[in-house]
């Protein structure tokens, strides 16, 4: 493996992110894409990757209810 930074030494090809609500670690896998939305298993945010090299994570957007309009 050429890079390691980031990589969680227990899950082989996962990058480990941060979870901006809460700060805690996510575990994020090698073949995430832009756009993917995760949870935090620690505070239950949507999460969207913003960037995957370098990782950055932001809130998702919340999504607005279509009343059919």
């Amino acid at each position: 493996m050429g890079f390691s930074t980031g990589l969680c030494p227990g899950n082989s090809g996962d990058i480990m992110g941060t979870c901006p609500e809460c700060g805690a670690a996510v575990n994020v896998d090698d073949d995430v894409v832009e756009g993917e939305i995760l949870e935090c298993e620690e505070c239950g945010a949507e999460l969207e990757v913003i960037s995957v090299s370098p990782l950055q994570l932001e809130l998702a957007p919340e999504e607005e209810e279509d009343w059919g309009e």
